[in-house]
C-alpha cells in the first residue's frame, strides 16, 4: 500500500502533465501513487500518459472538470494521504516528505498545507510566495474571509471524506476551498511553513479558470452566502462573530476584485478591468470602499505598483524582462 496517493488531472496538456509526474515522484522517498486523471483529453494525452510506467491512469470519456477529476482519482486511488496537484504545477523535491512527517506527528488533523513559490505562465519561478504566514490549529474562520490554502500544497486524510463529503462538481475553481473549509469546521489543520509546490500563476490572458476573476467572486459569493455561512461552526456562533466573517469575506472578495482590476489594466485589457471593477462595486461595496480606503492600498499604489506593473507586463509578454 503507498503512504502517499498524489492526484493530477489534466486535459489537452501533454507537455505539462510529464513534469508534473515526475515532480510528484521526486517529493518523497516512499511509495508514492500516482493517479493522472485524462479529463477526456482529445490529443495525445492518452498515449504518453499509457507509455509512462507505475502510474494509475483514469480515462472520462466525458469532461468532468477539475472537481469531478479529482473524485475520480480518488476513487481511483489507495493510500490514506492524499494531494493534488494541478497538470501545470510541481511538487518540490522531499516536499511530501517533511509535510507526511508533521501530519503523522498530529493524528488529530485533517490536513497540512504549504507556501507555494508563484511561477509565471513560462513556469519560471518568481520571488514570490504565498501565503506569506500560515495560521495553523482552528483556522475555520480565517479560511472562511479567504482562501490563503495553495491546493497543491496540501495532503489531506482520506479518512476525513468519510464526514465532509468529496468535493463538490458544481463549484469549479473553488471546489479545494469549499472542501479544506467543510474539513476546518470539524478538524485541526498544521502547516509546513516553507515553500512546497510550483504553482503557475493564472493571468488575465491565460485563459484558466481562476483568471475568471469576477466568475470566480460571484461563485465564492454566492456559495458563502448560501452554504457556507449556514455551517454549523457559523450558525452556532453569535452574531458578532457572523457580522465580522461577513465584513471580512466582503473585503477579501473586493481586494482580490480590484487587485485582478489593476492586473488588466496592466496588459491592456481594459475591458476585463472594468468588468471587474463594476462587479465589485455592485458585489461587495461595502468591502470596497474600506479596501480603498486603507493606508497600506495607498502605500502600494505610491511605492510598489510602478515596480510591479512592470513586472506584470513583463510576465505577459507586454515589455522586455531587463
Amino acid at each position: 500500500m503507498p503512504e502517499i496517493s498524489v492526484i493530477i488531472t489534466t486535459h489537452n496538456r501533454p507537455h505539462l502533465v510529464a513534469h508534473a509526474i515526475e515532480s510528484a515522484r521526486k517529493a518523497v522517498r516512499s511509495e508514492v501513487e500516482v493517479v493522472v486523471v485524462d479529463d477526456a483529453s482529445t490529443d495525445e494525452t492518452a498515449q504518453l500518459c499509457r507509455s509512462i510506467p507505475h502510474i494509475t491512469y483514469v480515462r472520462a470519456e466525458r469532461n468532468q472538470g477539475v472537481a469531478g477529476g479529482r473524485n475520480l482519482g480518488i476513487l481511483a486511488s489507495r493510500a490514506e494521504f492524499l494531494s493534488f496537484l494541478d497538470d501545470d504545477d510541481v511538487r518540490l523535491p522531499g516536499s511530501l516528505d517533511r509535510q507526511l512527517a508533521a501530519l503523522a506527528s498530529d493524528p488529530q488533523a485533517g490536513f497540512v498545507y504549504g507556501q507555494a513559490i508563484l511561477a509565471g505562465q513560462d513556469g519560471a519561478a518568481t520571488k514570490d510566495f504565498y501565503p506569506a504566514r500560515c495560521p495553523q490549529g482552528d483556522i475555520f474562520f480565517r479560511l472562511l474571509a479567504q482562501n490563503f490554502v495553495p491546493c497543491g500544497s496540501v495532503i489531506f486524510r482520506r479518512t476525513c471524506l468519510s464526514r465532509v463529503g468529496m468535493l463538490n462538481d458544481a463549484l469549479a475553481g473553488i471546489d479545494d476551498w469549499d472542501l479544506w473549509l467543510r474539513i476546518a469546521t470539524l478538524y485541526p489543520v498544521i502547516a509546513v511553513e516553507q515553500p512546497v509546490v510550483l504553482w503557475r500563476q493564472s493571468t488575465p490572458l491565460s485563459g484558466q479558470g481562476t483568471s475568471r476573476a469576477l466568475e470566480m467572486v460571484k461563485l465564492s459569493t454566492g456559495q458563502f452566502r448560501e452554504s457556507w455561512l449556514a455551517l454549523p461552526r457559523v450558525a452556532e456562533t453569535s452574531a458578532i462573530k457572523r457580522r465580522e466573517s461577513v465584513h471580512l469575506f466582503s473585503e477579501s472578495m473586493a481586494a482580490h476584485l480590484l487587485w485582478e482590476t489593476w492586473r488588466a489594466f496592466a496588459v491592456g485589457e481594459v475591458r476585463t478591468g472594468c468588468r471587474n471593477l463594476v462587479g465589485a462595486m455592485r458585489l461587495h461595496p461595502a468591502g470596497m470602499i474600506r479596501v480603498a480606503i486603507r493606508p497600506a492600498s495607498f502605500r502600494f499604489l505610491l511605492t510598489q505598483a510602478p515596480d510591479k506593473w512592470r513586472a506584470l507586463k513583463a510576465r505577459s509578454g507586454q515589455l522586455p524582462n531587463s
